[in-house]
């Protein structure tokens, strides 16, 4: 039997028993929709991958960074003035990007005294952060932000209620990157951990263990808070692939969390995105993949997928409304960490990479549609 070394915090107050109850899950599909898709880059012979997006305030200005190469690589930098209409060049750098080697992620930030800034991650060990203070006109060299590193830095980062500034993200690692010395182990443990920050992102605390177990392999963390925002989900890639991807819970800002529980399949996958649109349905973007025993009875297995529903959903563990297809990826499961924003008008502009076009190399996608549209292609 497979040792299982497990580290949970639990809230004192339980979130809510899973309620499955039967549903039924429209499957649609926009794979073949070309007017909703705008290519943000491509390159002849070269990867391109792993996007994160972030929309300014103005609501049209998106930014999107993206590594060429799997992960590691030079990151790549663009600017779209119309809410992904149509993008820029390639923008300018600072030279320590190209030195970057894990996937960048990108997030908006606000200090106590309401400055506003963007800061971008880079994984592995140490985690490094690049700052802007001008809406990403410019920005600092990466730089390390404490004696500490993780893959996939930083999954989510979360503006908390404890005071204005205050902010949570979250990482994983498997051992072999939080520390400059790789832990050795019998058998590979994931650690899902936690990090705050007090000054609007600039500094970030020691990260601290939420779940490790070397039975279930949770990572990737992706966070939504409730409509009522007195709740945090986190919603986790299973890497064992043996389970469903799993959902916790906080009800004290990230304080203390429930015990891991598996989400439906309609929700399995990889990487999850998600926001709301204004008439309260929730909309998350992953990588469809699934436990090695259930991948044949999925029909998009290996795409880039969505899923529409509602809090209640997740919070009951129920399949939701819609299962989409947003893209056919043509090669195995190479695709999927998407950046996902929702514009004034309540388009949703969902950008990722993927293999495209069978026997090219991945590139940056964007699809774009209303829950309205999908509600109406539901009907038909």
């Amino acid at each position: 039997m497979r040792y299982a070394s497990i580290f949970v915090l639990v809230v004192s107050t339980a979130v809510v028993a899973v309620e499955p109850e039967p549903q039924e899950l429209k499957v649609l599909d926009l794979n073949d929709q070309v007017e909703r898709q705008v290519t943000v880059d491509r390159e002849a012979g070269q990867y391109l991958g792993h996007p994160t997006t972030c929309l300014l305030e103005d609501g049209k200005t998106i930014l999107c960074v993206y590594p060429k190469g799997h992960g590691r690589g030079p990151i790549v930098y663009k600017r779209s003035l119309d809410g992904g209409r149509t993008w820029s060049e390639r923008l300018p750098t600072p030279e320590s990007w190209s030195t970057s080697k894990e996937v960048p992620t990108l997030h908006r930030v606000i200090d106590q005294q309401g400055k506003k800034r963007l800061i971008l991650w880079s994984g592995l060990y140490p985690a490094r952060l690049s700052v802007s203070e001008d809406d990403g006109s410019s920005w600092s060299e990466l730089t390390p932000a404490g004696d500490w590193g993780g893959i996939v830095v930083m999954g989510f980062v979360e503006p908390l209620k404890t005071g204005k500034g205050h902010y949570m993200a979250m990482f994983h690692d498997d051992g072999r990157f939080f520390a400059s010395k790789p832990t050795v182990r019998n058998q590979r443990t994931f650690n899902l951990y936690s990090t705050f920050s007090t000054d609007g992102g600039l500094s970030w605390g020691f990260p601290s263990s939420v779940f490790q177990s070397s039975e279930v392999h949770l990572c990737e963390p992706g966070c939504i808070r409730s409509p009522d925002g007195k709740t945090l989900a986190v919603l986790l890639r299973e890497n064992a692939r043996m389970k469903n991807s799993h959902i916790i819970f906080s009800k004290d800002e990230g304080k203390t969390w429930s015990e891991p529980r598996e989400l439906p399949l309609s929700l399995t996958g990889d990487r999850h995105t998600g926001k709301y649109s204004s008439d309260g349905r929730l909309f998350i973007s992953f990588r469809c993949i699934s436990p090695r025993q259930k991948a044949s009875d999925r029909r998009f297995e290996g795409d880039w997928v969505g899923w529409v529903g509602t809090w209640d959903d997740l919070l009951h563990g129920r399949n939701g409304q819609y299962s989409v297809r947003l893209k056919d990826n043509t090669k195995g499961y190479d695709t999927t960490y998407p950046g996902v924003e929702v514009m004034p008008d309540d388009t949703f502009v969902v950008t990722t990479y993927g293999h495209w076009d069978e026997g090219e190399e991945p590139y940056i996608l964007s699809s774009r549609f209303k829950l309205s549209e999908l509600d109406e292609m539901a009907k038909q």
